[in-house]
């Protein structure tokens, strides 16, 4: 097994991870920086493969020239020797390792850690690297609500519309609807019909007007708000019909998606009688949001609550050596992730050499993580799925995909069994049992139960085969 030596392990290249490499390496700290796919950046800042030869990359991006700025002093360090950038590492494990003697350690030392990832196309390769701290910067996935026909092709994420955009420079189909809720929706439609596809319909189920009810929010990030205007502009320009307080009731189509209907939502989150239309269209883009990915924090014990891993001042979680920042500790946006990467990757340099991080060199990174976690609250508020999505759930609708478990056989574990909890559900019906190990179908089937989404501790974060696992026990040379 191969092994990487380094004094801090960045896991997750994209804003925040960056960011954390840059300011530690900076500060003279020697960064192993690891990810999964085959360039920097991460979703935000996906790119097309370089044998796509993309003549204009940045047309698909916001704040391209801040990427420009990232990558070249990314180039500068890892020629310098400072910042090793290990790419298409996928980790499945973080742990801690044995202390070393006490005269080799500094004083925050907990005794290091061991990352466990899988190197290569066919994520067959392990590979080891040996870190005194790890900061996690794994950021999130998106939430999936299900609802009649979403496991039809033709039916992806908005996401997945959008990384189909940036990273392949192909358009899902040809007629689009972009549906759900959240921010994510406006740069997906506006992409989509920049690319040439034709984007029947936005349709939103939040109520833009609620934004009214937080104007000092809003005021205190005039940026984000001339963005969302670029964006609507983007739309008047493509003629994109806008339809707020709707939703997709059902996607229809026999072996693919060929109409979705869309319906008006009333002001406790029902369908409207009477407002229900159907929009021929062979691609539905849908989100509802993200969530943060947390597997390798829970693994190593740090304390998940609300939207992510709890962390300080300084993005310290509870487990000594190891930090968090960007969408694994709540889910708000690229210049949220920048903030509590820079001010993580400053803590780290400041703690491996035993002292505190001097609060003048991330006076400007707090305040902004300040106002813009105060905006990304706003925007949970604002962007809510509507509360009463699981009534469009039948009986007959796939609920986990993987274990094809129906929104009927979730009733009936619960309605008729007993079940009062996601895990119990698990295991009377299988759902999240799946290869997914319940990170699509969770949200799903909580609602459907009528109780809160749970941290679940998963031991490992990813499928590893059973060679791997037998060597990872192995003795390697130290």
């Amino acid at each position: 097994m191969a092994t990487e030596r380094t004094r801090l392990a960045v896991i997750g290249a994209g804003p925040a991870g960056l960011a954390a490499a840059l300011a530690a390496a900076g500060r003279g700290i020697r960064v192993t920086l690891i990810d999964s796919a085959a360039r920097a950046g991460g979703q935000f800042y996906r790119q097309p493969a370089t044998g796509l030869r993309a003549r204009r990359p940045g047309a698909l991006h916001h704040r391209w020239r801040t990427w420009e700025r990232l990558a070249r002093a990314l180039a500068a360090q890892v020629e310098a020797g400072t910042i090793t950038h290990l790419t298409d590492h996928h980790v499945w494990l973080v742990e801690g390792r044995v202390a070393r003697s006490e005269a080799a350690q500094p004083p925050t030392d907990p005794g290091g850690f061991v990352v466990h990832a899988l190197e290569g196309p066919l994520q067959e390769e392990p590979r080891a690297v040996r870190a005194d701290a790890v900061l996690l910067a794994t950021g999130g996935y998106e939430k999936v609500l299900p609802f009649p026909g979403w496991t039809l092709p033709g039916v992806v994420t908005a996401g997945g519309a959008q990384a189909m955009l940036k990273g392949a420079l192909v358009v899902p189909g040809r007629t689009a609807v972009v549906a759900g809720t959240g921010p994510l929706l406006l740069p997906v439609a506006t992409g989509l019909a920049a690319a040439g596809a034709e984007v029947a319909a936005l349709v939103e189920s939040a109520d833009p007007r609620a934004f009214l009810r937080h104007a000092a929010a809003l005021a205190a990030q005039p940026g984000k708000v001339a963005e969302g205007a670029w964006y609507a502009a983007g739309l008047l320009r493509h003629r994109v019909p806008l339809r707020t307080r709707h939703t997709v009731v059902e996607a229809h189509g026999d072996d693919r998606l060929v109409a979705v209907t869309v319906a008006a939502l009333d002001g406790d989150g029902r369908v409207r009688p009477g407002t229900a239309r159907r929009i021929p269209c062979d691609t539905l883009a849908i989100g509802h949001g993200m969530l943060p990915h947390t597997d390798l924090a829970d693994s190593l014990g740090c304390h998940v609550e609300g939207p992510g891993v709890r962390v300080d001042e300084e993005q310290r979680t509870d487990v000594p050596g190891v930090w968090a920042a960007g969408e694994t500790t709540g889910v708000g946006g690229a210049a949220l992730s920048f903030a509590e990467g820079h001010i993580a990757g400053v803590s780290v340099a400041a703690r491996l050499r035993g002292a505190a991080p001097d609060p003048r060199d991330t006076s400007a990174a707090a305040a902004s993580r300040g106002r813009l976690r105060a905006f990304s609250a706003v925007l949970d508020a604002v962007y809510a799925p509507p509360a009463r999505w699981t009534e469009r759930i039948t009986d007959e609708t796939v609920v986990c995909r993987c274990e094809e478990v129906t929104g009927g056989e979730v009733r009936t574990a619960v309605e008729e069994l007993g079940a009062g909890d996601v895990r119990t559900v698990k295991l009377l019906t299988r759902a999240g049992m799946g290869w997914c190990q319940g990170r699509m179908c969770e949200p799903a089937v909580a609602g459907l139960t009528g109780c809160e989404q749970a941290p679940v501790r998963r031991l490992l974060a990813r499928p590893v085969p059973l060679g791997v696992l037998a060597a990872s026990g192995e003795p390697t040379d130290d």
